[in-house]
């Protein structure tokens, strides 16, 4: 029942399953639809049978199933008439991804890439469990909770110009610490400057001349020179996003159907009224988890510019570490789209899907107002990653694109087909120089675990979701 509307994008009907309210489309070219993991198919169609969806349910590129939504599902839904599910926002609540610019050349980095990535993995503690080195008391955890990045500014752990360069300034507002547990608030405390586990990573990169596709786009966003090295990283809101995702999924099931008479076919689609006081609750939680995560990376990127001062002994301003941006994959926000010739007040669920504005919309840096938002899409170890551009005609996405490669292989499966060892060594015979905190956890995320990034680039760029400006390829990793 797939129909094809257009290379790059197919449709599954209302009819493809009883209960679908909208249909579902999935973007990818036809290689990437062959290889999508049939339960995305599923659990796509169930998304689209969420109350007070319109327009279309959305999977990107780099869909792989999840929980409830598929990871890359995108949901628009009507604020006053429709719900707030945490399985379209993800556990990690504002994973996300932030990009550095340097002054430095690949050539120049060569002789210190070791030591750079040594101090890394000792300066910014990642791996299951681990503990950061910004130390607050609970109530002062709940302060960065309600201001974000903007505390890390406050207390020297950046610079006013990052603020500027992530998206919302680096804080949501309305978030509310009092509607968080404590067990998160536990969870979360010693988390803030942590990268984490799983797909999460620091890397160096370099932005190689033959890879920079639209040189007016790299030079706006501050890539000017041939080989210029750039530092990316990937992370989120730790055990604390985790456990406000849960607290509020356990609170929806119990009152979904006794309060709101609402059922869906999926546990983990598990919703209340967005409008409801259980709903506002939960958004108000879940703007808590994406400023700590906002917190947290705006941290890691402090720590970035000391490790490099340190090595080079010049000062981070002097070595260009300048922001280019920070962007979120797993929120639910307020957002005004046209709909049906009328522009309609939506709450947009992006899980595992990247915002991404076009020229001249508000929310993004007036730097950025003439070319569109940064949007940053994140590969695997093995092969590099993607900075983009949004673009002015994406409201058929909402504005959204994909946010990384996409799983193609099980964790258990990758354990099963990889070594850690060996995967490290042929990752230096490749000239990247990898630290992990785990063995197995590396041999999680080899390349081919991931599906071709180059590929769900020319998805996205074929759809019109984006437009590519650089591939970035690693040459020193930090993974969790």
């Amino acid at each position: 029942m797939i129909s094809r509307i257009s290379n790059n994008l197919y449709e599954l009907p209302t009819g493809y399953k009883p209960g679908m309210r909208v249909p579902a489309r999935i973007y990818g070219t036809e290689k990437i639809l062959a290889g999508m993991d049939k339960e995305v198919f599923d659990q796509i169609s169930n998304v689209a049978m969420l109350p007070g969806i319109v327009g279309q349910a959305i999977c990107m590129p780099d869909g792989h199933s999840g929980y409830g939504f598929p990871i890359g599902g995108v949901a628009a839904i009507d604020a006053k008439k429709g719900v707030i599910s945490p399985g379209g926002i993800g556990f990690d609540i504002n994973c996300g991804m932030r990009l550095l610019l340097t002054s430095l050349t690949i050539d120049e980095v060569k002789p210190h890439l070791k030591r750079l990535v040594d101090r890394l993995f000792e300066r910014v503690p990642c791996g299951v469990g681990s503990r950061g080195l910004v130390s607050v008391s609970p109530d002062e955890f709940r302060n960065i909770l309600e201001q974000g990045s903007g505390w890390c500014i406050k207390k020297g752990y950046g610079w006013d110009e990052d603020l500027d360069r992530t998206e919302e300034n680096g804080c949501l507002k309305g978030a509310d610490a009092t509607k968080v547990s404590d067990r998160a608030v536990e969870r979360g405390l010693h988390q803030i400057g942590t990268l984490g586990s799983g797909n999460h990573y620091l890397e160096i990169q370099v932005a190689r001349a033959a890879n920079i596709f639209d040189k007016d786009l790299a030079a706006a966003f501050g890539i000017i020179m041939p080989d210029q090295v750039v530092v990316m990283f990937h992370c989120g809101s730790r055990g604390f996003g985790h456990q406000v995702a849960a607290d509020y999924l356990d609170r929806f099931l119990g009152v979904m159907g006794p309060h709101y008479s609402i059922t869906m076919p999926d546990r983990n689609l598990a919703c209340a009224p967005f409008a409801s006081p259980d709903g506002q609750d939960y958004f108000a939680a879940m703007k808590c988890a994406a400023n700590m995560s906002f917190a947290n990376r705006q941290v890691i990127a402090h720590r970035v510019r000391e490790v490099f001062s340190e090595e080079f002994k010049k000062d981070a301003a002097s070595l260009g570490l300048h922001q280019v941006y920070d962007v979120a994959h797993n929120t639910a926000k307020l957002e005004d789209h046209a709909l049906g010739g009328k522009i309609r007040t939506l709450l947009v669920h992006r899980k595992g899907s990247t915002r991404a504005f076009g020229p001249g919309m508000a929310g993004i840096p007036v730097a950025f107002a003439s070319v569109g938002q940064p949007v940053i899409i994140g590969g695997s170890m093995e092969t590099g990653s993607w900075l983009c551009a949004g673009v002015k005609d994406g409201s058929a996405s909402y504005f959204s694109t994909a946010h990384g490669a996409g799983r193609i292989m099980s964790r258990t499966q990758a354990r099963h087909e990889f070594n850690g060892h060996d995967l490290q060594l042929r990752m230096l015979d490749m000239s990247i120089y990898d630290q992990t905190a785990s063995w197995s956890g590396f041999a999680e995320e080899a390349g081919a675990a991931y599906k071709d990034i180059d590929e769900v680039i020319r998805s996205v760029s074929g759809a019109g979701l984006c437009t590519p400006v650089a591939r970035l390829s690693p040459v020193g990793n930090v993974k969790g």
